[in-house]
């Protein structure tokens, strides 16, 4: 069990992560890829650095910083997040109990590069497996992805239908052993008339579907805010003054929360969310 468990390596995250072991609490960052801010070839106007810095190495030295404190690192993909007796969060390779979450995954929400989805969304198309499972019991259903995150969703949808397909959309399948069927093929678009009926292939064949949910790339924040019932206003994550989300318990800092995308503003949001987990972590354990 760690007291909490920081999800996001970018700055808020790393941020969060310090502020966190400094208050003693054990303390558990997960993130793969890259950050916005590593991608930044001069930062000039970050507090301290006196003068010109590259993002790579002002976040690597972050990096050296939170694991010189204790904080503990799972270079793994997130999948999930739930509330259980505390917090289960879910990646590729396994599961990470805690008292408080920090979500620190940034805004984007990948496009589903399929034209037409957007039109049936709420009427066919899904992005959470777990919200609307439910209402496709016994019914045909895909999942648009490649990866850990779409093996995830399928994984969760064959609870409720034996009928669950991934569609690659012309990619390799990279999420570990499939759990379901698997299509490779190109998808052209999507077709229905007031709500999804299927997906036409690029050859031209016709796929009957009764739903179609989203896990392309990686889950962001609004997948994993929706999966929680998370309040998001206009894209962003509702938070409190504590940084703390419509969920207690779970916290929220950097991009995913709005205001000015800076890595300044990010370690702020970071520092305050990370200190307020800590501080809740401490209250569940008492």
């Amino acid at each position: 069990m760690y007291d909490v468990i920081v999800v996001g390596r970018g700055p808020a995250g790393v941020s969060a992560a310090i502020y966190a072991v400094r208050a003693g609490k054990k303390t558990l960052l997960i993130g793969r890829g890259a950050s916005a801010a590593e991608s930044a070839k001069e930062v000039e106007n970050f507090y301290g650095t006196g003068g010109v810095v590259s993002g790579a190495e002002l976040h690597s030295r972050a990096l050296a910083q939170a694991a010189s404190l204790g904080v503990e690192f799972k270079d793994e993909e997130v999948t999930s997040v739930e509330m259980t007796d505390g917090f289960s969060v879910s990646t590729d390779a396994g599961s990470y109990c805690g008292r408080a979450v920090v979500l620190a995954v940034g805004r984007k929400r990948a496009s589903s590069g399929v034209p037409g989805t957007g039109e049936f969304e709420g009427r066919g198309i899904s992005r959470c497996a777990v919200c609307d499972g439910f209402f496709f019991r016994n019914k045909k259903v895909g999942v648009l992805g490649a990866g850990s995150y779409a093996a995830h969703e399928a994984k969760q949808l064959l609870s409720v239908t034996g009928d669950v397909t991934i569609f690659t959309n012309g990619r390799e399948f990279s999420g570990g052993e499939p759990p379901c069927a698997v299509n490779t093929e190109k998808l052209k678009a999507v077709f229905g008339d007031k709500k999804l009926g299927g997906i036409m292939l690029e050859n031209g064949e016709k796929l009957a579907l009764d739903g179609l949910f989203i896990a392309v790339g990686t889950a962001g924040a609004l997948d994993l805010a929706k999966k929680l019932g998370l309040a998001v206003e206009e894209g962003y994550l509702t938070v409190d003054k504590n940084g703390m989300t419509s969920c207690p318990g779970v916290f929220a800092a950097g991009d995913c929360i709005g205001g000015l995308n800076q890595i300044s503003t990010a370690v702020g949001d970071g520092a305050l969310a990370g200190q307020r987990a800590a501080e809740y972590a401490g209250r569940k354990a008492e």
